[in-house]
């Protein structure tokens, strides 16, 4: 895994995370634990956490990188 590791995220930066071929930039908003966020979509403004993007495990192109 290349680009930010969940222990480097910080609460208030913005980062692009790319997961089996999709791409979401989100607003950390809220650290819950060591590897759960509340995150901010930047195109549609909702609300989610970090794990659901994680859920169905993570690709060979998983990535987060802060923009």
């Amino acid at each position: 895994m290349a680009g930010v590791h969940f222990n480097a995220m910080r609460v208030g930066k913005k980062y692009s995370l790319v997961n089996y071929g999709e791409k979401f930039e989100f607003e950390v908003i809220k650290r819950l634990s060591e590897e759960e966020f509340v995150l901010k979509d930047l195109n549609t403004l909702e609300t989610y956490n970090l794990s659901d993007f994680i859920a169905f495990g993570k690709g060979k192109d998983f990535e987060i990188d802060e923009i």
